[in-house]
């Protein structure tokens, strides 16, 4: 059956203020660049920029925080007629400093947000039968109403043949207590085919002390794979039936790591989607996250298909 998005992306979106002065302290930074950010909502834009039709159900508050990110998915060709305005309630910001090599404080601020207000009725009005994969996040389970919309379209998607793919996305200050976060969690992998995510997020997902106990309690909830993130070391697939798939990483100078995981994520769908496999779809995840982590922003600087094509050629292929 032929559907109109490949993509439907849920989530939390955001005014990312990512620091103009690139190894500075927090305190010391004198201006800001204005991005786009959120999970989902970075995720729609990578799988947009590689060619996929990608559609987002997000919501923003009636100010013009939430027309600065409207503006700028609709230049990006991303869908948003789906995306409700929340009266009452604020667009979110996310500040972030860049201090290289390993240092990226971020400040969310995310109180009376509009995103988190995404109910049951918007789900209903989303195209979740109309699109291939429903992308969730976990900081869409944070807070009601967004955690049972978020539930409820991962159930509508099981019933539509829609597959679901669900990035951990653990921010802790989101949560008042990580056993928490656990818990809605785990009882949301039964309608997830995916779940993909960093050695911290998914040891925050089960409450596992080590990575090898996170991943075989993750699949014994999830319908297919878990994708685990390992940064500079690749990513590795771990399947529902026991095979284990490495995919080799790509050698970059790193400016930025905030917004690698949502462009590990865009690369990987983009890849399942073309019906690639396992390992090849994690390669260009591997490519796409690359690429970012060498620029400043996340959305905003989503590569597009012949940029990381390239990066995959000049580093052994596939």
């Amino acid at each position: 059956m032929t559907r109109t998005f490949d993509v439907l992306c849920m989530g939390r979106s955001s005014i990312d203020l990512y620091s103009n002065d690139v190894g500075a302290p927090f305190e010391q930074i004198t201006s800001f660049a204005a991005l786009v950010g959120g999970c989902p909502t970075n995720i729609s834009v990578g799988t947009r920029r590689l060619g996929l039709k990608s559609a987002l159900l997000t919501a923003v508050g009636a100010d013009r925080v939430g027309d600065f990110i409207l503006h700028f998915l609709r230049r990006e060709d991303v869908e948003t007629r789906f995306i409700p305005t929340k009266p009452g309630r604020r667009t979110s910001a996310v500040l972030l400093g860049i201090e290289p090599p390993d240092h990226f404080p971020l400040t969310f601020y995310r109180d009376n947000c509009a995103d988190i207000e995404l109910t049951i009725d918007d789900v209903l009005s989303a195209p979740i039968a109309d699109s291939r994969l429903l992308l969730i996040s976990g900081t869409g389970l944070s807070r009601e109403p967004s955690r049972s919309a978020t539930q409820f379209a991962a159930e509508q998607a099981a019933r539509a043949g829609t597959e679901v793919v669900l990035d951990i996305d653990y921010r802790p200050d989101q949560w008042h207590d990580p056993r928490a976060f656990a818990i809605s969690t785990r009882v949301t992998l039964p309608l997830v085919d995916i779940a993909i995510g960093t050695e911290d997020e998914i040891k925050a997902a089960t409450g596992e002390d080590s990575a090898d106990a996170a991943v075989a309690r993750l699949l014994e909830g999830v319908r297919k794979a878990v994708v685990f993130k390992r940064g500079a070391d690749g990513s590795r697939v771990y399947t529902r039936d026991g095979a284990v798939i490495d995919a080799a990483p790509l050698k970059i100078e790193v400016l930025n790591v905030l917004g690698a995981g949502d462009a590990f994520a865009s690369g990987f769908i983009y890849g399942y989607l073309q019906g690639w496999g396992w390992a090849k779809a994690a390669r260009m995840g591997n490519a796409t996250g690359a690429i970012v982590v060498t620029r400043q922003g996340c959305a905003n600087d989503m590569p597009t298909l012949a940029e990381a094509l390239a990066l995959i050629d000049q580093q052994g292929g596939f």
